[in-house]
């Protein structure tokens, strides 16, 4: 019996995951606000649904006690999040609230599979980033103050890299992170790449004058090279994009895109040079199965479990996605598409799309400057750190060591993309309320106006 219920949870995931994908594009058609609610109702009992299916399949494959009390803990935080924040926020973005929950029941699902251990400290570490991100929206409506303190988020953004890059702790050949003891460790890259995009935004919403730009882009460089010193590649490209994509926008200059373009693939180049780890990702990238024992171990792993899920997965528990190294961290979409699916993977990614989507349609409905390039940036750095991820997994680019934001196991990186969904959150309601404000301008004037012609067919 238990053997049936896994065959059947493979298509029954995989269909679900395909209705709540369907749903995040055929919402935003809709033009009621009944209907609206109504899809983002079905939305989030598909999330429910599906995180029970994959739950139930977990405990019977394992009969774990411990996995029912884990599996209500999620169910109660899930429920507890979208009842707060649709409670003390009642304009808030449904469909970015149900996407961060999707995203994050997947990494509980997934993470469980490969390590019950790492998933409670995901879970605890989920718990308590929500419980602080739920002051972020109120902060980022009413502190006007946030644009007028760009080298606050320059100084000590740099401040904290170079403390890492003296400091911190060598893993797999870069200085990524702050050891305090066994106790935990933090990557302060994952908090600064929100404050390297507040930085640039607050600077280029100020001034695109030549001189200005020139002053921006040398924090901005700095911030880019002690990433490089640290041989933090991966995130010095993330904080490179993010700072080209929001200097284009603000300065609608293809000279700055093109030279920028140009300088990071030299830079790229020299990287290559110089550092042996990036020329050994390069030559596990370019063929790693002529190095399959050694350097193209990892990618060869994530090739073999993407190809023997096929469309609708090995199903839970039944693949053997633990043989990649740090399947957890770098290539857990590769243990989601062995055991969910490529369905399920490619529903995946179309969610995370989504997301990037939105944030980007918020940024662009935002008429003051500093908030639209606050938004598009932060967008930039969510929507390349997947492509970064995914796109390393299945051998289109070389590997850089990433995380899949809110999949995969790292508690830096889940709270820091938490916060990044709730200062879009904020950034969203700030778009109703300028939506508030222009309506009710148009109101007062409408009376006005009524009066001015009763006056004029008087005379």
């Amino acid at each position: 019996m238990t053997n049936l219920i896994v065959e059947l949870s493979k298509y029954g995931l995989s269909i679900l995951a395909a209705l709540y994908t369907l749903l995040c594009f055929s919402i935003l058609k809709k033009k009621g606000t009944v209907e609206k609610v109504q899809g983002f109702g079905l939305q989030l009992l598909i999330l429910f649904f599906l995180h029970f299916l994959a739950y139930t399949v977990l405990y019977l494959k394992t009969e774990n006690d411990n996995l029912l009390v884990f599996y209500v803990l999620q169910v109660a935080l899930i429920t507890f999040v979208q009842i707060f924040f649709q409670t003390v926020y009642p304009k808030v973005n449904r469909l970015v609230l149900n996407n961060m929950c999707f995203l994050m029941a997947v990494g509980f699902i997934i993470l469980t599979r490969l390590s019950y251990d790492k998933a409670v400290k995901q879970f605890q570490i989920a718990a308590a980033s929500l419980v602080l991100s739920f002051c972020v929206p109120f902060l980022i409506r009413k502190c006007k103050f946030l644009e007028n303190i760009p080298w606050v988020y320059g100084g000590v953004g740099l401040a904290l890299l170079g403390i890492v890059a003296i400091m911190g702790s060598v893993s797999h050949g870069a200085k990524l992170a702050l050891s305090f003891g066994s106790l935990f460790s933090i990557q302060p890259s994952e908090f600064v790449k929100l404050s390297f995009v507040f930085f640039a935004a607050a600077r280029l919403s100020e001034s695109t004058a030549f001189k200005d730009v020139v002053i921006t882009s040398v924090m901005a460089g700095a911030h880019v090279l002690v990433l490089v010193a640290s041989r933090d590649l991966g995130g010095a490209l993330i904080f490179f994009v993010a700072y080209l994509v929001v200097l284009y926008v603000a300065t609608k200059q293809p000279f700055y895109l093109l030279g920028g373009l140009g300088a990071g693939s030299a830079a790229a180049y020299v990287a290559y040079l110089l550092f042996s780890h990036v020329q050994v990702r390069v030559l596990a990238w370019s063929d790693p199965f002529s190095y399959i024992d050694k350097e193209g171990y990892q990618i060869t792993q994530s090739l073999f479990a993407i190809g023997t899920g096929s469309w609708f997965g090995m199903g839970l528990l039944q693949g053997t996605p633990n043989k990649i190294p740090f399947v957890e961290q770098d290539f857990v979409f590769s243990a989601v598409a062995e055991e969910l699916g490529g369905i399920f993977a490619i529903c995946l990614i179309l969610i995370c799309l989504s997301c990037f989507l939105m944030f980007v349609n918020i940024a662009m409905q935002l008429k003051d400057s500093f908030y639209k390039l606050t938004a598009l940036g932060l967008g930039t750095l969510y929507g390349f750190q997947v492509f970064l991820t995914i796109g390393g997994g299945i051998k289109f680019i070389p590997s850089t060591g990433v995380t899949l934001p809110l999949v995969s196991y790292g508690g830096s990186s889940l709270l820091a993309t938490i916060l990044m969904f709730s200062i879009i959150q904020g950034m969203y309601l700030l778009r109703v309320d300028e939506g508030l404000k222009n309506e009710k301008k148009k109101q007062k004037r409408s009376p006005r106006r009524g009066k001015a012609e009763k006056t004029k067919k008087e005379s």
